[in-house]
């Protein structure tokens, strides 16, 4: 089984740290299972203005914008649904 490895952008753990911890542990663990499969692009939606990012995972009510390079999937943003795709 091929696993990806998280790699997280300056801005992305900003995001998270401003987060309460509940939601916090909710998307590290979210991730870790994303980052476990064999095609995690396969749980993934690719976005039409790929200006910043190509794809997005949904965690509830938050948005995880990323990358893929690779076998490493790049964690670019992590905010709530409703601001994540203002001015981007």
């Amino acid at each position: 089984m091929a696993t990806y490895k998280l790699l997280y952008k300056r801005v992305a753990v900003k995001e998270i740290r401003k987060l309460s911890p509940q939601i916090q542990k909710r998307l590290g663990i979210k991730l870790q299972w994303f980052a476990g499969q064999e095609d995690p692009l396969k749980f993934a939606e690719p976005l039409t203005k790929p200006a910043d990012a190509g794809y997005r995972f949904r965690i509830g009510n938050y948005r995880v914008l990323f990358d893929v390079e690779d076998d490493t999937i790049v964690i670019l943003y992590v905010q709530h649904r409703r601001e994540v795709y203002k001015n981007k």
